[in-house]
């Protein structure tokens, strides 16, 4: 008969739980204490296949607990966590979008830079212009003086002696814009040989008023003004003046601008 010890250690072997050990352990010495118990009875050995019987029906047995193994499985979120790749990444991108601040920051102060020059060297010629027309009408005029004024005749002999009176016959025949043009040349004119006003030839209209206000008397420069304004309307936007302006500019034009010129006389 084999000792309790051998046969737990058996049971040990085959059954792998802790609870299942002790239930076969507590049958064992439970069927070793009854057969001693008997008196004149021999005790039987037990054998392999009843140990194997009574572990099969432990397993069974729905009283008994049984271990159970439970698995969670866990995720792990990788999508906050950077990588080593995107902070290299970013970095490059950030690097990136510094240089390209920089370099458009540059180009911005030599934008900056060439527009101040544009405007200063803009300002300086304007000044320069400027000085040099209202500065004209106190220089001598160096040279003779222009036969023509842009496309326009201006020399004496071109004249009749009354320019006014002229200008009025032209008007009154329907030749309003010939009546007109005859006013403000005779003007130039008048200004250039009697009042020697320095007109160039590449004169325009508002420089030659410039000239001019600083050589001839209110009176003429105020019809001389009236005459550049008529003219200028006439030749760029079409508009004649109506005839009642137009008879005081032929009217005031002996009285402002006095006597014909020399050569005037000699041309009638």
């Amino acid at each position: 008969m084999r000792s309790p010890e051998v046969c737990l250690c058996f049971g040990a072997r085959h059954t792998g739980p802790l609870m299942l050990r002790m239930a076969l352990a507590c049958l064992v010495l439970t069927g070793a204490a009854s057969a001693a118990s008997l008196p004149g009875q021999a005790a039987q050995e037990s054998t392999p296949q009843q140990v194997q019987l009574a572990v099969d029906r432990l397993r069974v047995d729905p009283n008994l607990p049984r271990a159970e193994t439970t698995k969670t499985l866990r995720f792990k979120s990788f999508e906050n966590k950077p990588t080593r790749a995107d902070d290299s990444e970013r970095e490059s991108n950030m690097e990136w979008l510094l240089n390209l601040v920089e370099a458009v920051a540059g180009g911005a102060r030599v934008v900056v830079w060439v527009l101040g020059a544009l405007a200063v060297a803009l300002v300086v010629v304007c000044a320069r212009r400027w000085i040099k027309v209202q500065a004209g009408g106190g220089r001598h005029h160096v040279g003779p003086p222009p036969s023509h004024v842009g496309s326009l005749d201006i020399r004496p002999e071109s004249f009749p002696p009354h320019i006014g009176a002229a200008a009025e016959a032209l008007w009154r025949q329907g030749q309003q814009r010939a009546a007109l043009s005859l006013l403000y040349r005779g003007a130039l004119s008048r200004a250039v040989h009697l009042h020697a006003v320095p007109i160039r030839g590449a004169s325009t209209e508002g420089e030659a008023l410039a000239l001019a206000s600083g050589r001839l008397a209110p009176a003429p420069l105020a019809l001389f003004a009236r005459l550049v304004s008529a003219w200028q309307l006439a030749a760029y936007g079409g508009r004649l003046p109506d005839a009642v302006m137009a008879q005081a500019l032929c009217d005031d034009f002996d009285l402002c601008f006095g006597p014909a010129a020399p050569a005037e006389g000699a041309a009638a």
